[in-house]
């Protein structure tokens, strides 16, 4: 099956245009771990992934990591559509969290398709306006909701079996916050007897108690 059906806005394409696409990018599997784009680096590629996810975050002056988005199959990065479209550098980094496996499109060709069909101009900027809802999302959940609402809903989407594989450390990266706060978050959560926390994971004892805050609206 041509790659083009895994997205539906693709799915409009004229069949030449559809064909063109697929000739003029190609198939990239990397593995987790790897650095996709960093800080600085000029765009030169429209990544559309087809499996595994991708993390995007700023690093702070004082090193600092700070979470921004994901992106999971079926979705392109929006970053990467803005700096191609404004012809400007990454002012973050992409790091594979996953093995992945996506269709790159290099940015002549981006350039050209995007002047030359409706069809991909409208997928591109109808990609570029959903990832830009979920970034406000995102700064809404960090200005505005409480840092246990937000954690008690990351534990339990991070749940395997009952346990969370991560360090503290990457639990703040991910909510936007100081180690030192999660910790104590989890301290509070562990003598209300919800977790019992180890190095590197988290396991859950009354999930019921996490579903309840998770549910808070205040």
């Amino acid at each position: 099956m041509s790659w083009t059906r895994r997205f539906a806005d693709l799915t409009t394409l004229p069949p030449d245009i559809a064909a063109e696409l697929e000739t003029r990018s190609r198939l990239v599997r990397l593995t987790a771990g790897t650095r996709i784009f960093e800080a600085g680096q000029r765009a030169q590629n429209m990544l559309l992934l087809l499996q595994g996810s991708v993390r995007v975050q700023q690093v702070s002056d004082t090193g600092r990591e700070v979470f921004l988005y994901r992106v999971h199959a079926g979705e392109s990065c929006i970053l990467t559509t803005a700096c191609m479209l404004a012809d400007e550098d990454y002012a973050a980094e992409g790091i594979a969290e996953t093995d992945i496996e996506a269709i790159v499109i290099p940015r002549p060709v981006f350039d050209d398709l995007t002047g030359r069909s409706v069809q991909f101009r409208t997928f591109v900027f109808r990609a570029y306006s959903r990832r830009i809802a979920d970034l406000f999302a995102l700064i809404d959940d960090i200005v505005f909701q409480r840092i246990d609402v937000r954690l008690a809903e990351r534990l339990l989407d991070l749940e395997q079996n009952g346990v969370i594989h991560a360090t503290h450390q990457a639990l703040a990266v991910e909510l936007g916050t100081a180690r030192e706060v999660i910790s104590r978050t989890l301290g509070e959560f562990q003598r209300r007897g919800w977790v019992e926390t180890a190095r590197g994971e988290i396991r859950i004892n009354q999930r019921a108690g996490l579903e309840h805050l998770a549910r808070s609206v205040t």
